[in-house]
């Protein structure tokens, strides 16, 4: 695709934005209980489909767009630059589900669930639990076969918008004495079924969308088993990154537009404790001045990270932009609620669609924290990169535990 074929495509999507994307759905989520933050969600969704842009990477065949990697970029650019609310409900089901299905599923299971992600099933992620969050591969949920059916006994833990999903992607361990990267599978799970209990986990910023999940005696059909028996391991390392990419390129590109540009614009109008300007001291001068160049910087690391992603599939690039993201993201927000003072303190509305640079600055930053957390810790991060992309040993283990 050439430059002149983007700017083209770039131009449309801008059109689209500008005749599509609400205006008012700030005002409308502000304060909205939580039933009718999904149905906005839904209305977003439905609203995107038509125009291919909201599973623009699935293969034509399957109902998607098909659009290569450029133009998914410009979607991502061009949907932040218009504030338009993210899809935080679907997040799992097209970046985590649909692309696992897409590579590892059976046409029978692509036929199956496919259409039913891209006609607005929620689905959630099934992964972490209390005793196995960082280190997934130690996780405990059994799921014992049991003819035709797995039986599943469990827990688990952060499970985004469990409450109002459909479908689980589920890692369960279904061989106890194997190693335990090489004991695990991957399923399908219905969220109907008898033995599933949701229950949400209130945080400190007010939301509530993460939940626990508790399974007893949860019965999984074999025929929703994704990949090879006991190597859901490799299966869930492929999801997991596809949770960055374009959708950490778009969460970048928010932190740009909605974070560090609208905090300068804001930061125009306050006064500090002397009563004069912010703005008129030299030093906040320089503090807001250097994270602007940061965002910058990361901007052309995602930059690089989308090269890599097209040429050899993303590699460690992906860990660095995360951990430098989620890093940047604090401080930005610390910085927003030291300079605001005490007029940042106001409680405010959560605006579940606006992502972690809503302009509600203290609650931005203790929900920035979580960004340390999730797709996987900073320091987990860290260990990738300096293994794969560094070189360095492997990090040191206790003797006698399995790899």
């Amino acid at each position: 695709m050439t430059d002149r074929d983007l700017d083209t495509f770039r131009a449309e999507v801008r059109r689209w934005c500008e005749e599509n994307v609400p205006r008012d759905w700030r005002a409308k989520e502000a304060g909205a209980a939580p039933e009718d933050v999904v149905v906005l969600q839904r209305e977003w969704r439905a609203a995107l489909e038509p125009g291919g842009y909201f599973a623009s990477h699935w293969p034509a065949e399957l109902g998607g767009a098909d659009r290569p990697l450029a133009e998914q970029v410009v979607i991502a650019q061009e949907l932040a630059r218009a504030d338009a609310p993210r899809l935080a409900l679907y997040q799992v089901a097209v970046y985590n589900a649909a692309p696992a299905i897409l590579h590892h599923g059976t046409e029978e299971q692509r036929r199956r669930f496919i259409p039913g992600i891209r006609s607005g099933d929620v689905w959630c992620q099934g992964f972490s639990e209390p005793g196995a969050g960082s280190d997934l591969a130690g996780l405990s949920t059994r799921a014992e076969r049991r003819g035709d059916v797995y039986v599943v006994n469990g827990q688990k833990v952060w499970t985004s918008w469990a409450m109002h999903a459909d479908w689980c992607i589920l890692l369960a361990r279904t061989d106890p004495s194997a190693p335990k990267r090489h004991g695990i599978s991957f399923l399908l799970m219905d969220m109907t079924s008898p033995g599933v209990e949701v229950r949400p986990i209130k945080q400190a910023t007010g939301a509530a969308e993460f939940c626990e999940l508790f399974l007893t005696d949860v019965e999984v059909p074999v025929a929703n088993l994704l990949g090879p028996e006991h190597q859901g391991w490799h299966v869930s390392q492929s999801t997991l990154a596809s949770e960055r990419g374009v959708t950490l390129l778009e969460l970048v590109e928010r932190l740009h537009r909605n974070g560090i540009r609208a905090l300068l614009d804001a930061a125009a109008g306050w006064r500090g404790e002397d009563g004069g300007p912010v703005l008129e001291d030299p030093a906040v001068r320089e503090r807001l001045g250097g994270l602007y160049g940061e965002v910058q910087i990361l901007r052309g690391l995602c930059a690089r990270m989308i090269e890599s992603m097209e040429g050899r599939g993303g590699g460690a690039e992906a860990s660095i932009a995360k951990v430098c993201y989620s890093e940047l993201l604090q401080r930005l927000m610390h910085t927003a609620v030291e300079l605001r003072g005490l007029p940042a303190q106001v409680s405010r509305p959560l605006l579940m669609s606006a992502g972690w640079e809503s302009g509600d600055w203290l609650t931005d930053f203790v929900g920035s924290w979580s960004w340390t957390i999730a797709g996987g810790t900073n320091e987990i991060q860290r260990n990738i990169i300096g293994e794969r992309h560094l070189g360095l040993p492997r990090e040191p283990r206790a003797a006698g535990e399995p790899r």
